[in-house]
């Protein structure tokens, strides 16, 4: 089944936050609705749930309609799951209890077969007895996973799921429920301001600004061909350096890499890893002095000053090795897969 949104405007008052999304969730799909704070990404997920009323556009599921301006199905009848930020699992009730909360019309034998496959699916089996408090948050998410998946919906929706964990925690959870999502195979639609969750999370990602989609795709190419440097800079850290383009080659700091922007100022944007650090004379590399290296396990992060460039300041992302010494002289090397060129940003109109 495929979840499908057309032409979607939502508004609080004055305030216009939705402004046009068009999105297919296609069956069995992971795609992440990521961006920053107050875009309109968990407002999508209630006009999907029926919790919002639709002001403007069509939701439909599988061809049925679901929502359009006027017309709502009820949220019990739209076999949609919801995964909520803080769980909402009842304190009165068992974790069996609160997983079988809303199975109407069941068999009493066939609600407890629904619960034991929803809680064995998240690994929580012998937990069926305990209370909601006596579960860490991790086991609290899954419970709230399993209760959303034991009606057997058509599509799971997950608003900032992860983020009251801790970050060693979440890891495991995210991994967790990555497998469920994979093995229940219906389509599922995600929200996270977090760019490293949607990455590891998502099949596609949908990056939102201001009330629009940015950009849709895969996770690599938001990461590796973003279009604008909203994209570069949500997706990972970058380093800026002005840029001079001529004759289709642009001139910076790092020397020249190809361009196909017209000729004039233009802006370099650099991922850390994106700068390969070689023996100072190396052909092709700039001279720059190491101001700290630090050691963040799975990667060294490297701070440089440009020599040549008035000191400019660099961070490069390198795999764990041998440590740099402060004041070492090296030479930096871009990568032009990891550098991308844009024109320069306008400043903002002024106020007044």
């Amino acid at each position: 089944m495929a979840l499908l949104l057309e032409d979607i405007h939502h508004a609080f008052g004055a305030r216009q936050i939705l402004r046009g999304i068009s999105l297919e969730v296609r069956p069995g799909e992971i795609l992440c609705i990521l961006g920053p704070s107050g875009d309109g990404k968990t407002t999508l997920l209630r006009l999907v749930a029926g919790l919002e009323a639709v002001q403007a556009g069509r939701i439909s599921l599988d061809g049925r309609l679901l929502a359009e301006a006027g017309r709502e199905a009820p949220p019990e009848q739209r076999r949609v799951g919801f995964v909520f930020q803080d769980y909402a699992l009842f304190p009165h009730l068992t974790v069996a209890e609160n997983v079988g909360f809303g199975l109407n019309g069941l068999s009493r034998a066939e609600r407890d077969a629904r619960v034991a496959e929803a809680l064995g699916r998240v690994r929580l089996a012998e937990k069926a007895g305990a209370w909601p408090h006596q579960l860490s948050g991790g086991q609290q998410q899954r419970v709230a996973l399993a209760r959303a998946l034991a009606p057997r919906p058509a599509v799971l929706l997950l608003d900032e799921a992860f983020a009251s964990l801790d970050a060693r925690l979440r890891e495991e959870v995210r991994d967790d429920t990555l497998h469920v999502l994979q093995e229940a195979g219906i389509p599922a639609l995600i929200v996270t301001h977090d760019a490293e969750e949607a990455m590891f999370m998502a099949d596609r990602i949908a990056l939102m600004k201001d009330g629009l989609v940015e950009q849709l795709g895969p996770p690599e190419t938001l990461y590796l061909r973003p279009r604008t440097p909203f994209v570069a800079r949500f997706l990972g850290e970058v380093n800026q350096l002005p840029a001079e383009v001529s004759g289709g080659v642009a001139r910076s700091a790092l020397g020249e890499m190809q361009a196909g922007l017209p000729d004039g100022p233009a802006m370099l944007l650099i991922r850390p890893e994106g700068l390969r650090l070689a023996p100072l004379g190396t052909p092709g590399g700039v001279p720059a002095c190491v101001e700290a290296s630090r050691l963040l396990g799975a990667t060294s992060l490297v701070h440089l000053s440009l020599t040549e460039a008035g000191g400019m300041h660099l961070h490069a992302r390198l795999p764990p090795g041998a440590r740099l010494s402060r004041g070492e002289m090296v030479a930096v090397i871009p990568d032009p897969e990891r550098a991308f060129l844009f024109p320069p940003e306008q400043p903002p109109p002024s106020a007044g």
